[in-house]
């Protein structure tokens, strides 16, 4: 038993949806709540209402526990019992009813920002940039009134992660994989670009939003957008170094006035130990005041040995950074790409190791499946391309969970 303000409490032991218990983490620090007493007043909240509720989607949902007054778990338990729910969709329910009238304050969130890095190239991480840019953006509003529909498009509707969210790629890498699989050209070398907002300002007479492009398909209205790649990236350490300002700032400071714009800020970032990668890294620290999970590094990697070399390389980087600017860099998780059980030992025991690291987590396990290769020869979004392939539902199961 635990006593909280002098009220006797049980152990509440359940299963909750990663984006209802982040929402709910999230919303009870906003308001300086206790999780315990947003859950507590969630349950008695449901077991007053005598509207029929909407389910909620539980797959995948993960443990979860708390702190109840006692006597209310069983009444809760009774209650399900009689409503015909299970236990898991019992709680979910009560958690939606305290988020919906328990509203965060109206200020302004600053944008999320994803870096999405290793320092090993060939993982995967343009298609991870792209998919997950994708899944932010996606609508099921818009899924549902796409043509061609299919039997399993209002199923798959409620796979959607968010109801569309205003999303950039940013295309960091000088190689320019991002904007080619898109059908797009680099910016040559001396014409505006990211680059030059870093490090020439003063030369620039283009706001950057104005370099950027709209990806076009309906599912994405015109909500996500891409920042290419410049020609003149492949210089950017040089020109970092003889960069008379805060080198590791120079990446927010061309981005900053593009963060009113969007909602989340997805970067695809070179496999470099350099400066370029410093200023990425410090891009996707956590601000002050900002949630936690809210902006940092998500990571493919592979299930070999390199691989996880090319990790701990990263990590020190980070280290690195965090200690000399006194940051706090969240890794929001692993994604372990072009996985093949059939590789055998080395595969499954890799794999095996990146589960067992508990943090970050692994927050999908993705096939060397055709769908994406295929839209990358078609220089089409993979949502669009093929959005029911398993490829697809993973980079949803990634937005959710990072939701």
């Amino acid at each position: 038993m635990s006593s909280t303000s002098g009220v006797e409490r049980e152990k509440l032991v359940s299963k909750l949806p990663p984006p209802l218990r982040q929402s709910l983490k999230v919303r009870a620090a906003q308001l300086n709540t206790d999780v315990q007493d947003a859950v507590t007043a969630g349950i008695q909240t449901w077991r007053t209402h005598m509207e029929p509720l909407p389910a909620i989607e539980t797959a995948g949902a993960e443990s979860f526990g708390t702190w109840l007054p006692t006597g209310l778990y069983d009444g809760f338990k009774r209650d399900c019992a009689t409503r015909g729910v299970s236990y898991i969709q019992g709680l979910a329910q009560s958690v939606a009813l305290w988020l919906e009238q328990n509203p965060a304050d109206d200020e302004a969130t600053p944008a999320r920002r994803i870096i999405v890095c290793n320092q090993k190239g060939g993982v995967g991480k343009t298609a991870v940039t792209a998919g997950l840019a994708q899944a932010f953006a996606e609508d099921h509003r818009g899924l549902l009134s796409v043509g061609g529909k299919t039997d399993n498009t209002a199923e798959l509707a409620q796979t959607v992660a968010h109801p569309g969210l205003r999303v950039l790629m940013v295309d960091y890498d000088p190689q320019g994989h991002l904007s080619h699989q898109l059908g797009l050209k680099v910016i040559p070398a001396g014409s505006e670009s990211l680059i030059t907002h870093m490090i020439n300002r003063e030369q620039v007479r283009t706001h950057l939003i104005e370099l950027t492009v709209r990806i076009g398909d309906t599912r994405f209205g015109d909500r996500l957008r891409i920042l290419p790649a410049a020609f003149d990236a492949f210089l950017l350490d040089s020109g970092l170094t003889m960069f008379r300002g805060p080198r590791h700032a120079a990446l927010e400071r061309a981005l900053s006035p593009l963060e009113e714009h969007f909602d989340v800020i997805v970067i695809d970032s070179p496999p470099s130990l350099g400066l370029a990668m410093d200023a990425a890294i410090y891009y996707g620290r956590r601000r002050d005041s900002e949630k936690l999970g809210a902006s940092g590094l998500v990571i493919p990697v592979e299930a070999e040995d390199t691989s996880a070399q090319a990790y701990g390389m990263l990590i020190n980087q980070v280290h690195s950074l965090a200690t000399d600017y006194d940051i706090e860099v969240e890794q929001l998780g692993l994604v372990v790409n072009k996985y093949d059980s059939r590789r055998g030992y080395i595969a499954t025991s890799s794999l095996e190791k990146w589960k067992n690291l508990g943090t970050p987590p692994v927050l999908a396990v993705i096939g060397d499946l055709k769908e994406q290769r295929e839209a990358v020869r078609l220089q089409k979004p993979l949502l669009a391309y093929s959005p029911e392939s398993d490829q697809a539902h993973h980079m949803r199961e990634i937005a959710r969970r990072l939701a």
